[in-house]
């Protein structure tokens, strides 16, 4: 998986199924994508959030990016207080958001992989997460091969995808290795945003601040089903 901010329920849901779960460091940065950016709940509204990054050639992956010297995280804190302080579980979950984002490291791949692994404490999600360039050395595969070395490495006779890549695998080509393919389908999960109609899709950071720790492992376990591959 490509390491993201704060990423959506969904993001630990697969987490929270896989024994191991890999994230890239050694793929390219996505200049338009969600890696550095996410969304919160203000006053009924997604707004989105972004973690800067210095400017850089597009072509370098996310290990070898920085986070920009301009980067205020005082200023993100200050916004997400304003929308949350009134939130039932703000007073918890309001300090490990702020140890994310005030983490004291300007490469980009360190400062997301260290809120992953610091969300996952609090959520008490002890699936061990590696690193896909200290599993295996730059073999210049890509997509669905890059995806199938990195289980052959790791013996793995499962691969779970989120459902977003159902048309990205051949299951066939995971037959032919032994590997079961499957995907992650996201239920309708919902909860209480201050009593107003309920937004989905946001940062897990919405899920902590109306969600005690316990309560939001229930709706990361319970949340979703597995759903198999298209026949091919």
């Amino acid at each position: 998986m490509q390491p993201y901010i704060l990423p959506y329920i969904g993001y630990f849901q697969l987490l929270h199924y896989a024994d191991r779960f890999v994230i890239y460091d050694d793929i390219q940065y996505t200049k338009k994508g969600w890696i550095n950016r996410n969304r919160f709940l203000r006053n009924g509204t997604a707004v989105t959030f972004t973690v800067p990054v210095q400017k850089a050639s597009d072509y370098l992956d996310v290990k070898c990016r920085h986070v920009a010297k301009a980067y205020n995280p005082q200023k993100l804190l200050a916004q997400i207080k304003g929308a949350y302080g009134k939130a039932p579980c703000f007073d918890q979950a309001f300090p490990v958001i702020e140890d994310v984002l005030t983490y004291e490291s300007e490469n980009l791949f360190d400062f997301l992989h260290h809120g992953l692994v610091r969300t996952c404490a609090y959520l008490d999600i002890q699936t061990p997460i590696l690193v896909s360039s200290s599993i295996e050395p730059d073999t210049g595969l890509k997509g669905q091969d890059r995806v199938l070395s990195l289980c052959e490495t790791l013996g793995a006779r499962e691969y779970i995808n989120p459902i977003g890549g159902r048309d990205l695998y051949q299951a066939s080509a995971f037959r032919e290795r032994g590997i079961t393919l499957g995907f992650l389908q996201r239920a309708d999960v919902r909860y209480a945003q201050f009593g107003s109609e309920f937004l989905p899709d946001l940062s897990v950071l919405d899920i902590m601040m109306f969600n005690t720790p316990s309560d939001a492992r229930h709706l990361i376990e319970t949340g979703y089903e597995l759903v198999p591959p298209h026949n091919d």
